[in-house]
């Protein structure tokens, strides 16, 4: 008996020897996968084949049942392949050509800057962006002086860092027709002492930008594809673009088509009468790389140039409660359009009334709970008791955390430290329906989705500050931030059974890093090993 147990044994282990081993195009082996499924699995190895995953398991059981002439061996740590559920991926590859105003700390190095960059610029106009006066050192009103010094006969149109506001010089004004008399509704044209300053917000902005003459195709495509790259030098492999017009949706679709743009866009569409013509004539555009099912609308501008629409006076500006972009009633109207394509409408809310208004609006049209996964973008500051109706209408708020760590400076100035209660609230808006998609709104903030895990996890800037964390009882955890980028981020654009996870049968969209940045609150200085889309390197 002992001998015949004994050989048993034996052939029992020469058949799983012998076993052939299923060939697949790649095995990746790692200290650590993040499957970020809804059980939040990890796992030290995977199999690929087909872009697709295989399974996923412990180094031994992966390499036992599985052979690959690809071995991807790793001492890092790997992600899904991370999501941005709120940018302006086109628009940051025009700005790529355009002056870079970020971290300059007064109106003269602004001015400077312009200066030099127009010396290198072959265009007719000098446009550029991210200017913040909040970050000046120098207070007081913005005005076009200077710019009128330097640029008597050339156009220079300069927008703040959130692109809801802009400096316009007299040339440029004079150009789009711009006087004292002229009037516009939803945005600012700035008067002092009967004389123009420059300084126009929201609408009054497109005074200017329908004149300036649009990019060539050559150049629309530089800038995808320098958006692109970007992109995957961070981690990013899937990027959700918050309002494109048709032309660029198009062409977005013809450059994927030929294999030039390989970056997975999710597209939401801006309300042109164009974009709503064709949309409801041809239905959606759902191919492997572009989903185009939704519609982008403004409800409000932003807080820093004080558009945002608030239920009281900003603190700072009395009697002055920001703008609707975007009438109510014309709201209603577009929402109506959206709900009747089954297209999904995506919201720009960041005041207190104009997060409640949308959501009114939205509950008229969805009536109580459902699937149709209508957004407010940013839910920037939302009282306590308005929170409900994003659980009631099962609307889902789409965040960028780094605004919390940007606006931390001065936020208290616009609304008075007393009802800061509701904004940022991540952790409490999580609450509402278990998910919460994560972006940066870049080119506002910075691409990095690192970044944004950051600042969801410990409520702080890059310089970790301030002590402890801006309001951190509204903090995400590790886990959840991570879903964030991710999972969840993926379910925001109806997207999770494609990416978002490495689970079987999903895309192999990944990230190595040599971090584990769930752990490790130095995170910020981790390096990204490669970035893989369906299991091929493309960073």
């Amino acid at each position: 008996m002992k001998l015949y147990l004994t050989a048993l044994c034996f052939l029992l282990v020469f058949a799983r020897c012998s076993t052939p081993k299923s060939p697949v195009d790649q095995i990746v082996v790692a200290s650590k996968i993040f499957i970020c499924n809804d059980e939040y699995e990890t796992a030290e190895a995977m199999a690929i084949d087909d872009g697709k995953v295989v399974a996923y398991g412990t180094k031994d059981e992966i390499t036992s049942r599985y052979s690959s002439e690809d071995m991807v061996k790793t001492e890092g740590f790997v992600y899904p392949g991370f999501i941005d559920a709120h940018s302006h991926f086109y628009g940051y590859g025009l700005t790529l050509n355009k002056v870079d105003l970020q971290n300059t700390f007064s109106l003269k190095e602004v001015i400077l800057k312009t200066v030099e960059f127009a010396k290198i610029s072959p265009d007719e106009w000098v446009t550029g962006r991210g200017w913040d006066q909040t970050d000046w050192v120098e207070k007081g009103n913005i005005s076009n002086n200077l710019l009128n010094a330097y640029f008597p006969d050339r156009p220079v149109f300069i927008k703040r860092i959130d692109g809801h506001a802009g400096i316009a010089n007299q040339k440029a004004l004079d150009l789009a027709g711009i006087t004292t008399e002229t009037k516009i509704s939803g945005g600012e044209i700035e008067i002092m002492g009967n004389y123009l300053t420059g300084l126009l917000t929201d609408n009054a902005m497109t005074l200017i930008d329908n004149i300036i003459p649009s990019p060539s195709r050559e150049n629309e495509i530089k800038a995808l594809l320098k958006a692109q790259n970007r992109c995957y030098a961070v981690g990013l492999t899937t990027v959700t673009d918050a309002g494109l017009d048709l032309n660029t949706i198009l062409l977005i679709d013809s450059l994927q088509k030929t294999g030039d743009l390989t970056i997975r866009i999710y597209a939401m569409c801006n309300p042109t009468q164009e974009n709503f013509e064709y949309f409801e004539k041809n239905g959606p555009i759902l191919t492997k790389k572009l989903s185009v099912n939704s519609f982008k609308l403004y409800a409000d501008g932003a807080l820093g140039s004080r558009g945002a629409k608030l239920k009281k006076a900003y603190c700072d500006h009395p009697n002055y409660t920001g703008v609707w972009v975007t009438e109510p009633t014309d709201l209603d109207s577009f929402y109506k359009r959206v709900y009747n394509l089954n297209f999904q409408a995506n919201t720009h809310c960041i005041g207190d009334s104009a997060n409640k208004k949308v959501l009114e609006l939205y509950g008229e049209l969805l009536k109580g709970k459902n699937d149709k996964r209508w957004r407010i973008e940013h839910a920037q500051i939302v009282t306590p008791a308005d929170r409900k109706l994003f659980a009631r209408y099962s609307v889902i708020p789409s965040v960028q955390p780094t605004h919390a760590t940007s606006d931390m400076k001065w936020v208290d100035d616009r609304l008075c430290t007393e009802r800061l209660e509701g904004a940022y609230s991540y952790k409490s808006l999580l609450a509402l329906n278990g998910y919460l998609p994560l972006g940066t709104d870049f080119p506002v903030e910075n691409i990095s989705p690192l970044k944004t895990f950051f600042a969801a996890v410990y409520r702080q800037d890059s310089k970790k500050r301030p002590l402890g964390g801006f309001i951190p009882e509204e903090s995400l955890s590790p886990k959840e931030a991570l879903l964030g980028i991710t999972n969840w981020a993926a379910k925001g654009n109806f997207m999770e059974s494609k990416i978002g996870s490495l689970t079987k049968g999903k895309l192999a969209d990944y990230v190595i890093l040599d971090k584990n940045i769930t752990i490790d609150k130095y995170m910020l200085t981790a390096a990204i090993l490669g970035t893989y889309q369906e299991g091929k390197k493309v960073n």
